[in-house]
């Protein structure tokens, strides 16, 4: 059994940081529709200031990662594991800074996005994208589809790609009974 090589504390705190407000921002888009009337504007505030976070923190993430790189695979791994685990990271990363930005855009091409300025938690005033806020009326309700379309299969895509991630960390941690997990979890590196 390979001794395992862990990730640096600050990619731990970012991959759960991360994944833990995906999670949380999934949920939101699973309650919307049952929050009533009066606290779906919160709800929806709640959402794109979490995918502004996740944004910025997914461009940390990838910074660390080049300055960083991120141990080897266990030796246990074949070439074809290796090559899959390598091909999910890339899919999550895009999906990471995939998801906020087709929602950024979103957004930005929403009809009264004027009227009803950003602020990330109702505190810091943040833009929408100014070349779609100024494309002309009938183009940006065209984009406002499209770009919520663009979000809505890559949020499918995130699923998919997640249950995968999870469901390949389980097998060989628990089937193979080679030390995955160890490598993403805080504590000792036993």
């Amino acid at each position: 059994m390979s001794t395992v090589t862990r990730y640096t504390r600050t990619a731990m705190a970012l991959h759960w940081l991360i994944a833990l407000f995906m999670l949380i921002n999934v949920v939101l888009v699973w309650i919307v529709d049952y929050v009533g009337e009066s606290h779906e504007r919160t709800v929806v505030d709640l959402h794109k200031s979490i995918g502004i976070t996740v944004l910025g923190l997914a461009l940390l993430r990838v910074l660390w990662r080049y300055a960083n790189p991120p141990p080897a695979f266990p030796v246990e791994f074949s070439i074809r594991e290796q090559r899959a685990a390598h091909w999910a990271h890339v899919g999550l990363y895009l999906l990471m800074l995939g998801l906020p930005l087709t929602g950024w855009l979103h957004d930005s091409a929403w009809k009264d996005a004027a009227s009803h300025p950003m602020a990330l938690f109702n505190a810091i005033p943040w833009p929408r994208i100014s070349w779609v806020m100024q494309t002309e009326p009938v183009t940006k309700e065209w984009l406002h589809h499209w770009f919520g379309k663009a979000h809505e299969w890559l949020a499918y895509g995130l699923y998919g790609l997640f249950l995968l991630h999870v469901a390949g960390a389980l097998k060989h941690q628990f089937i193979d009974k080679t030390p995955e997990l160890q490598r993403m979890l805080p504590g000792k590196n036993s």
